[in-house]
């Protein structure tokens, strides 16, 4: 048996968590089950309170004298998410700051108690509720469902609730503030923005906003103060992200700060990061002129019922499939390394050959989106044309920020009131006349050659810019906000029409399909056999919080970075083994790669080969592309093994095991089926062998024999 402890041990500490937070048995799991309980919206205490709940979660607010969150319930364990009441925003109009709705007169900030609750008083300087309305959720964006993709619901299942709000006073008389709630149905999940309608008779400068604030229940109780701080146990995203390779790095808007109304926490100095700020780091200071509407990013709150690693990456990666369900389309890509007529025609024609979806004319190609000369972009549709002839589609590459344009289009670096100093060392501002420009540039190429995918490296990383000559923003604190809303327009544009998106940044809830998995590119150049078992660790690690479609992997069919002979597959029909490896591990993981070269195949043993592997991919892809259970990371020692699973599914699962050993191993296996929702028997077959029948134990395990030849690769299904 080759399983550790650990994974035993994680298993069985998600399985306590469902049974003890449910009080039921599997079947109310809804990381296993769809949970059919629609959202409800329901009126208490005479019309003073409003709940909205899905079974999972609940919200409740206080709606007289003012409008507040008085209960944040995680009805999956029975904890109180929050232990006191604050505003439910707070913004700065024209120099001045305004809470939105709220309650004072809490004395105990450790707890609230639904009693004192009536007690509890308006603010006369606060913005007050005015009325509420009740909705179905409303799609972001459009999407258009071009190519294959899972069948999530767009827009997701749910409902809305928006509480609106007038401002105190005379000073923003006309003024509408509306904050939003959407909660969606069978994921303990809820989102909340804020809009501002200036229906008054003059402009209003909104300068700043918090737009959620939480007095979440500490996750831990120190009287010192530790050298980092442990944050309460629930996941906060918006939309307003980039950089980053994750969630973790990608944002940029929430904030865990010190309470200082909670006078009675345990910690000396009153320190304990126990309270949620959700806020841009910089302006946006825009002026919201007459009859404009401001609308603010989207904050999303993932409440976790498990502390556990698996259960909490199945819970964020359930989250992305119901918020940006394009994530899930996952095309069989094809990069090659010229953009010449030629070239192309002869990667359409391999691609189509051996079942591949899509090419991209990558980096260092030739190809230029920048080019919108009419006889370039002419030369390009016909490649798109012929493309589609074959059922193939086209994209390419084109790089955004980490290049310097010049000092008058360049982000300009506050310190210094010049170009550098920026993410990427020098990048031009997007909303100066270049980047504009550069926006029309792609956009008419899109449109006028019928591109379906841009590969976008280097994208807007979130650079500042203190340039008061730039047409699209004014000046420093205006310019993050401007350049965002550039870049993730331009995104949602591109889901409308249905191109894909390749973009190595956190711009998945703006519309972008996929990142990189997660690899060091100059790894690449090491000799082919350490590339296999790093490949394989990078997508275990990478599988945590990502869905396997979210994140590319890369195959250098032709040298990268250097390495030589060692390092690169060419010739492809010399180097078989490693060349099946790699196809293995990544269609067998569902995740697509980059095969960068001219060729895919040079023999027909080497498009067999290929043509093997993307006919096991196709078969299976439903599985293929569900969620990942970690079973045992790659570590050169021994056997190691990931589990797809999904319930929904005829085939519950499909384990993938590889031997890195220069010798044989026989023995038993241990899979973890808790997530497959079988409960007492399951039917698994090696490859298309005979389905043989097993036992679950307690725990939902169950061992199978293996027996597999050295450095090699074998799956079995699970029915």
């Amino acid at each position: 048996m080759i399983m550790t402890k650990q994974p035993i041990l994680v298993m069985i500490t998600a399985l306590f968590v469902v049974l003890m937070a449910s009080g039921e048995a599997i079947g109310s799991d809804w990381l296993v089950r769809q949970i059919k309980e629609p959202v409800k919206i329901e009126k208490r205490f005479e019309g003073k309170e409003i709940v909205l709940s899905n079974g999972l979660i609940s919200r409740t607010f206080r709606i007289r004298p003012n409008a507040a969150t008085v209960a944040y319930d995680n009805l999956m364990t029975g904890e109180s998410i929050i232990r006191g009441i604050k505003s439910e925003a707070i913004v700065e109009l024209d120099g001045n700051k305004y809470e939105v709705g709220g309650l004072q007169g809490q004395l105990e900030y450790a707890y609230l108690q639904a009693g004192s609750i009536d007690s509890l008083s308006s603010k006369l300087d606060a913005f007050q509720i005015s009325d509420f309305e009740l909705g179905d959720i409303k799609e972001r964006f459009g999407w258009e469902r071009k190519r294959y993709s899972a069948q999530s619901a767009w827009p997701p299942v749910g409902k809305s609730l928006t509480l609106h709000f007038v401002p105190p006073g005379e000073k923003l008389k006309g003024m509408t503030l509306s904050i939003h709630y959407e909660m969606y149905q069978g994921i303990p999940l809820l989102a909340k923005w804020m809009t501002i309608h200036n229906g008054g008779d003059k402009p209003v400068r909104l300068n700043t906003f918090i737009s959620e604030i939480l007095a979440a229940v500490e996750y831990e109780s120190l009287v010192g103060e530790p050298a980092q701080w442990e944050y309460p146990n629930i996941h906060i995203e918006s939309d307003y992200e980039f950089h980053g390779d994750d969630s973790k790095n990608a944002n940029k808007t929430a904030y865990w700060v010190v309470d200082p109304q909670y006078s009675t926490q345990v910690n000396y100095q009153r320190k304990t990061p126990a309270m949620l700020e959700v806020r841009p780091p910089i302006g946006p200071d825009l002026m919201i002129e007459q009859g404009e509407t401001f609308e603010s990013f989207r904050t999303f709150e993932l409440i976790y019922d498990s502390t556990e690693r698996e259960r909490k990456g199945l819970s964020l990666r359930r989250m992305y499939r119901t918020i940006a369900p394009w994530s899930t389309e996952n095309p069989i890509i094809m990069h090659v390394r010229n953009a010449d007529p030629k070239s192309v025609r002869l990667a359409i024609d391999q691609c189509a050959e051996v079942g591949f979806e899509m090419v991209i004319m990558t980096f260092g190609s030739g190809f230029n989106m920048e080019n919108i000369e009419p006889d370039y972009m002419a030369q390009m549709k016909e490649l798109v044309d012929y493309a589609h002839s074959k059922n193939i589609e086209l994209g390419g590459y084109s790089l955004l920020a980490s290049r310097r344009i010049s000092d008058e289009h360049d982000a300009i670096n506050p310190q210094t009131g010049k170009p550098g100093g920026a993410i990427f060392g020098n990048s031009p501002c997007l909303c100066s006349k270049w980047g504009i420009e550069y926006f029309e540039k792609i956009t008419t190429f899109i449109e006028q050659t019928g591109l379906d995918l841009l590969e976008h490296d280097g994208s807007y990383p979130g650079d500042v810019c203190a340039s008061t000559r730039h047409p699209g923003h004014h000046g420093l604190n205006d310019s993050q906000w401007k350049q965002w809303k550039k870049i993730t327009n331009f995104y949602k544009w591109c889901r409308g029409r249905g191109v894909y998106l390749n973009v190595p940044d956190w711009y998945f809830l703006s519309g972008s399909n996929k990142s990189a998995m997660g690899y060091r590119e100059v790894n690449w150049s090491l000799p082919r056999d350490r590339q296999i078992i790093l490949g394989r660790q990078n997508i275990f690690d990478g599988t945590w919080k990502k869905i396997p479609s979210m994140g590319w992997m890369f195959v250098p069919l032709v040298q990268y970075h250097g390495g030589g002979a060692a390092a690169t597959l060419e010739p492809l029909s010399e180097h078989l083994d490693a060349y099946g490896a790699h196809l293995a591990q990544n269609f067998g993981s569902g995740v697509q790669a980059c095969y960068r070269g001219p060729r895919l195949y040079d023999t027909e043993q080497t498009k067999a080969l290929v043509k093997k592997w993307v006919d096991f991919y196709k078969e299976y892809r439903d599985i293929l592309d569900s969620d990942i259970i970690h079973v045992r990371r790659p570590d050169g020692r021994d056997l190691d093994c990931i589990l797809h699973v999904n319930p929904q599914l005829k085939h519950k699962g499909l384990a993938m095991v590889y031997n890195p050993l220069d010798r044989t191993v026989k023995r038993k296996l241990k899979l973890p089926l808790y997530y497959t929702g079988l409960t007492k028997t399951a039917g698994i077959r090696e490859q298309q062998g005979k389905s043989s029948k097993y036992e679950l134990d307690r725990e939902y395990n169950v061992d199978i024999p293996v027996d597999i030849a050295p450095r090699s690769i074998t799956w079995f299904v699970v029915e």
